[in-house]
């Protein structure tokens, strides 16, 4: 297990190639399983998050009704991470109206948000293809960090029953099975670099997307599951 070395200064963190361009979101629901039907019906606005693969898309969050839907709130956001170059081929999205199976949801205008370097880092659901159990999957997680030349502590929360945290997405008609991920003890370079490269694939409909969180690692037992505040 990698750990890298804590107190680095956060002025040492490289100027951020990618930024977060983030729509309000009014509606009433969505399925929770959002993150395919949200894929599609921007890539139809917006052909170029679909040819772009630098580009990610995080999963709105909202409330869980425990039946499969959530309810939207006024914190309810879309968050798309893209390079900053690559802001003006998603402004066609401002004021439109998406159909994500029978709900539809309309976007806002954008606001900016700069990438920042933080100690801490959180992803919904990390997928690796051929990895679900937790064991190896952190094991291919590892090599995955070290061919980006990231160095953290890397941990799977546990869920309630104290098991390490497992989702799934659902992609027509298979399903893709991933872990919840937080890394601790990042340097400001890597953090920047994380949010930046992700981990894992299917970023484009929500995986892997690694993001600043007050749920902080807490503890990491000897099988590297951690438990989140």
């Amino acid at each position: 297990m990698l750990l890298a070395q804590p107190g680095r200064d956060v002025s040492a963190a490289p100027p951020p190639t990618h930024i977060d361009s983030v729509f309000s979101v009014s509606g009433e629901r969505l399925p929770a399983d959002h993150n395919y039907g949200l894929y599609a019906a921007l890539s139809k606005l917006c052909p170029a998050i679909h040819n772009e693969p630098r580009f990610a898309v995080q999963t709105i969050a909202g409330i869980p009704d425990r039946q499969g839907k959530i309810a939207l709130a006024p914190w309810s956001k879309l968050r798309l991470r893209l390079p900053s170059e690559s802001l003006p081929k998603i402004c066609v999205l401002a004021g439109k109206q998406l159909t994500i199976g029978s709900h539809a949801i309309r976007l806002g205008n954008p606001q900016i948000q700069l990438l920042r370097p933080a100690d801490t880092l959180w992803a919904r659901l990390v997928t690796i293809k051929g990895y679900q159990e937790p064991e190896e999957f952190l094991g291919a997680l590892d090599r995955q960090m070290a061919a980006l030349g990231i160095r953290a502590l890397a941990g799977i929360p546990s869920n309630e029953s104290g098991q390490p945290k497992r989702l799934t997405l659902r992609i027509k008609r298979y399903t893709v099975v991933g872990f919840s991920v937080v890394m601790a003890e990042l340097s400001p370079k890597d953090s920047i670099r994380l949010q930046t490269e992700g981990l894992g694939g299917k970023r484009r409909m929500g995986c892997g997307v690694f993001v600043r969180e007050n749920s902080i690692l807490s503890a990491v037992g000897g099988d590297r599951h951690a438990n989140t505040n």
